[in-house]
């Protein structure tokens, strides 16, 4: 989920509009050669794996808010560039499988090394790839998330999970925008993109859901599990919750309100199991009827329990406002609270992606992923509530 760089620091971030071929669009180079696509982004120098980060405090109003470690790419604390031919990619949503997290990223590139990344075009694009992290007692979120391995397609080579046909006005991309674990599944929603248009604008062909039996390694789009294009669920966060999935849905895009859906788990797949909420009561097979329950607009985003705060959490990209909040609520159907500051793309130009982690939500920090496009990846973050 490639994002293209601002005009200049702090301006908003926008959409890049991927094009197969040799051009230049919207700033970015594009550029094709013995059958594979090139592009140039934007890298920096982060800390060795292991090595414990210097944290940038930031403070916004009731929020405080530091950097803990670059995840991916060439200087990151997993050294993905020389280990899994992952030299820069965003996103990074979180979930739990089988006492595992995993990790899963958009739009991931190869090499060269260049620093920083744009300065050179880069290869190997695929449009997701997924890392394995195991979680032990001794593992602490401060020194960053050390992936065990990444799925891969060949050795030292990550795999694009879902395939994309990467032709513009078609399907440029396919992105995972959120994953959850339905014993023994693995799933991931995904939204099919047609063509990346306007900044904070783009056009689906439709979104679904994709399901893996084997821990990640091989997945399957199930066909008949489809939202269509202009459906408010074209991006989602999942919260498992007193024995449903709730999925908070927002449309292609950063422009857009959210509504919620629930499911029985194990009818994930039975689209006329959803249940979708219209402000008062939970009404079946009907996301006509969904009420909007957070104003637009909203862009990617994630909820998650926590209980030091005994508050529902929900961050995400406030696109025109060039910020990433928080707001809360007792309950997932709200009202949720008006948001607070968490950072600014002042302090950290060209900001997205906010996804809060499924680990380590008992205390006053809230550890949360976050990408940047200059330079091109995943970041983990931490911030507390004042």
């Amino acid at each position: 989920m490639a994002h293209e760089e601002g005009v200049k620091k702090g301006s908003p971030i926008t959409r890049r509009r991927l094009l197969v071929g040799g051009a230049t669009v919207a700033g970015v180079a594009v550029a094709a050669g013995a059958g594979m696509t090139i592009f140039s982004l934007n890298r920096s120098k982060h800390p060795a794996m292991g090595s414990q980060p210097a944290l940038k405090s930031i403070t916004n109003g009731h929020t405080i808010t530091y950097q803990i470690a670059q995840e991916d790419g060439t200087g990151s604390i997993n050294h993905t560039d020389t280990r899994w031919g992952l030299y820069g990619a965003d996103l990074g949503h979180t979930f739990m499988h089988r006492g595992k997290m995993y990790m899963v990223f958009g739009d991931s590139f190869g090499g060269p090394v260049a620093n920083p990344f744009n300065s050179q075009n880069h290869s190997d694009w695929r449009s997701n790839t997924m890392a394995r992290i195991d979680i032990s007692a001794a593992t602490n979120p401060l020194r960053g998330l050390v992936f065990d391995e990444m799925i891969t397609d060949q050795p030292g080579h990550a795999k694009e999970l879902l395939h994309s046909l990467k032709v513009s006005g078609d399907e440029i991309t396919v992105i995972p925008t959120y994953g959850i674990s339905v014993a023994p599944r693995m799933f991931l929603h995904y939204m099919s993109v047609n063509t990346w248009g306007e900044p904070g604008h783009w056009t689906l062909n439709y979104s679904g859901l994709a399901y893996s039996d084997d821990d990640g390694q091989n997945w399957t789009k199930d066909e008949r599990m489809t939202w269509p294009a202009e459906s408010n669920f074209g991006q989602v966060a999942i919260v498992e919750n007193e024995g449903s999935l709730y999925f908070f849905g927002i449309p292609g895009g950063r422009y857009g309100g959210l509504q919620l859906a629930r499911v029985d788990p194990h009818a994930i797949l039975d689209k006329t199991a959803y249940h979708y909420w219209n402000g008062s009561i939970w009404l079946a097979n009907n996301p006509g009827a969904a009420a909007t329950i957070v104003p637009a607009p909203v862009g990617e985003l994630s909820v998650r329990w926590n209980s030091y705060y005994k508050k529902w959490l929900m961050m995400y990209l406030n696109d025109p406002q060039y910020r990433i909040v928080l707001r809360t609520a007792d309950s997932l159907t709200g009202p949720w609270s008006a948001e607070q500051v968490i950072v600014t793309g002042e302090q950290y130009p060209q900001l997205y992606a906010p996804y809060v982690t499924p680990l380590w939500n008992e205390g006053p920090d809230i550890f949360f992923t976050m990408s940047l496009f200059g330079p091109y990846c995943v970041n983990l973050m931490r911030t507390r509530l004042q």
